[in-house]
């Protein structure tokens, strides 16, 4: 196993040290959809994955994390999510209205109370003047409607996508908290 060797442990301190204030976050869901009986879905993009990887580092996350989706294509957006064609021609896959698309697609596809979603363009490249690198919206989808959030980011590629997973925490955790 690659974990066994020794020049490659300072690598996974440094990882789980870093994706650790995002799994603290990741606790406090936790504690709320647990005590609530609450299920949650992700559909992820620009994150690739790292949402939901925070999310199972808690300990009894099967109890209410049914899983997710990385719909980091158009294609996959439209085909597994349900998010029309004509949203993201519109608005692009970087936008409100794709990103809400995807978190209520992400609900209905996996039947669970909740979801979140993630899309932006974590950079270096892709970005443009309307839509800098940076650019992201997290979104949230329950029974009775939903939601996005836009947020900039300024750091590299990897950065981007810590911020972008936090923020997505951030809205599930303010979401419960007001329910």
């Amino acid at each position: 196993m690659w974990d066994r060797n020794p020049s490659r442990r300072p690598i996974l301190a440094e990882l789980v040290e870093e994706t650790e204030p995002l799994v603290v976050l990741a606790r406090k869901v936790h504690e709320l959809l647990g005590a609530r009986r609450i299920t949650l879905a992700t559909a992820e993009s620009c994150t690739g994955g790292l949402l939901g990887h925070v999310l199972t580092e808690v300990p009894g996350s099967s109890e209410w994390y049914v899983g997710g989706i990385v719909s980091y294509s158009d294609r996959l957006k439209r085909d597994e999510l349900g998010v029309p064609t004509a949203t993201i021609e519109h608005h692009g896959a970087v936008s409100a209205q794709t990103c809400v698309a995807m978190a209520d697609g992400a609900r209905r596809r996996y039947g669970t109370a909740l979801a979140v979603s993630v899309t932006g363009i974590a950079g270096p490249d892709g970005g443009s003047e309307a839509k800098p690198v940076g650019l992201t919206y997290v979104g949230l989808a329950d029974g009775e409607g939903h939601h996005a959030r836009r947020h900039q980011w300024h750091g590299d590629r990897h950065a981007n996508k810590l911020a972008s997973a936090g923020a997505a925490l951030e809205l599930l955790l303010e979401h419960l908290r007001t329910r």
